[in-house]
């Protein structure tokens, strides 16, 4: 089978081609014209740490279409953190809504919630002793106002005690007066 080319597209085909070697090849002007002149920025002027960001941005884009491509399909073998994916399944509990539901979550997302669990109970442990020592302080308080107010009727009773004494020293210089004399 020949394949028959028109005289246009062979022109576009030569004029391309002269171009790309016009691009490669040194001339008077220029020591030397790199292939990828025309992009912006040239590579050779790239700077090191633009150049790891951008493949860093690269790297990313294509494992978030592998992501998607994958998704697809069914759940994802791995996860955006590059950690296996575990296939768990609800238990029957008596109030659940969705028994034997199936979940995936990630092996990494399981030993950081295994970290977090601890941080919550050591938490949970600090506040359950600051709350005891809020009672606690909280009872001194209240035991605090309630001797205030014993400490004044007290005081009431003593007043009217040492006003009784004094009617009774009274009474006794009276009647010493009157066996005395």
């Amino acid at each position: 089978m020949v394949h028959c080319v028109s005289r246009s597209e062979l022109k576009l085909e030569n004029a391309a081609t002269a171009h790309a070697i016009s691009r490669a090849t040194p001339t008077a002007g220029a020591s030397l014209h790199l292939i990828d002149d025309g992009l912006f920025p040239p590579r050779s002027q790239m700077d090191p740490a633009e150049e790891r960001r951008e493949t860093k941005r690269q790297k990313e884009y294509i494992n978030m279409l592998g992501y998607v491509a994958d998704s697809e399909y069914g759940i994802p073998r791995r996860c955006a953190c590059s950690g296996r994916m575990i296939d768990e399944v609800r238990g029957n509990e008596e109030y659940d809504t969705l028994p034997r539901k199936h979940f995936f979550t990630c092996k990494n997302y399981k030993e950081e919630i295994k970290r977090l669990t601890k941080r919550v109970e050591e938490a949970e442990q600090v506040i359950k002793r600051l709350t005891k020592r809020v009672e606690e302080a909280e009872q001194v308080i209240t035991g605090v106002s309630n001797l205030n107010k014993q400490i004044e009727t007290l005081e009431e009773h003593v007043k009217i005690l040492s006003g009784q004494v004094d009617n009774l020293t009274v009474q006794v210089a009276d009647l010493e007066k009157v066996c005395f004399e």
